[in-house]
């Protein structure tokens, strides 16, 4: 049996990971990130996602198996990294070869299991362009700052299952009342950008990547809004 590192820890099952990419996507909003780095446990609440298939153009599996894709090429649950402009980006594999997920940013999660000066060795590891630290709520805003201040890097875990003694995703009974859908970000023209599978937790739309209640944004032409009921 996998040891855990506390006793009612509940890091979610490969099986939960073995589901359409959509729905993952929202499943996994409000679940938790718990990395140990540097002897220490960090992590982060998932605020934003975005699904990827195989058979449509912005996805990397679309571009053929490499060893490098091996990952999103796996079964369900396995953890696929790669280099974002310059930084690190996590992805976890779903249901169906080439289908993932993209976890696009998250807000910093304090609860007595982290260290008690997790938020500030997250700072630290993420400062900002001046050196200072950033605020919390921009702290995790992003798939690279993500990455960055949970200390994850591609060499450590591109294509490794969860070890719940240093990085798993753990159910801690946080559920969005509200889901946004809306088109992911950075697709290039010709690539599938309409394709609507990016879904952010309502409650923290203005934390994540880009808002997409900003100003301008109009329901029902540039999003959705998913109700419990459909999650």
């Amino acid at each position: 049996m996998t040891a855990l590192p506390w006793p009612a820890a509940a890091a979610l099952p490969d099986s939960f990971f073995d589901r359409d990419a959509q729905l993952l996507a929202r499943a996994l909003l409000g679940k938790v990130i718990r990395h140990c780095h540097q002897g220490h446990w960090l992590a982060a609440r998932i605020i934003e996602t975005e699904a990827y298939y195989l058979a449509e153009k912005g996805s990397h599996a679309s571009l053929g198996y490499t060893e490098k894709r091996r990952a999103l090429f796996l079964d369900g649950g396995h953890i696929y990294m790669y280099y974002a402009r310059g930084g690190d980006s996590l992805n976890f594999s779903a249901q169906g070869p080439g289908n993932a997920v993209l976890i696009k940013s998250a807000v910093p999660w304090l609860d007595q299991h982290c260290a008690g000066d997790a938020l500030q060795r997250m700072q630290a590891n993420n400062p900002a362009a001046g050196g200072d630290h950033r605020h919390p709520e921009r702290l995790c805003a992003g798939q690279t700052l993500l990455c960055k201040a949970l200390g994850l890097k591609v060499p450590e875990w591109d294509a490794q299952r969860f070890d719940p003694e240093r990085l798993f995703v753990e159910d801690v009974g946080q559920r969005p009342v509200q889901v946004i859908q809306t088109t992911r970000l950075g697709i290039p023209l010709g690539r599938d950008e309409q394709l609507p599978y990016r879904f952010v937790d309502a409650g923290y739309a203005r934390h994540c990547t880009r808002n997409p209640l900003r100003r301008g944004q109009v329901e029902g032409r540039d999003y959705i809004l998913l109700n419990p009921e459909e999650l």
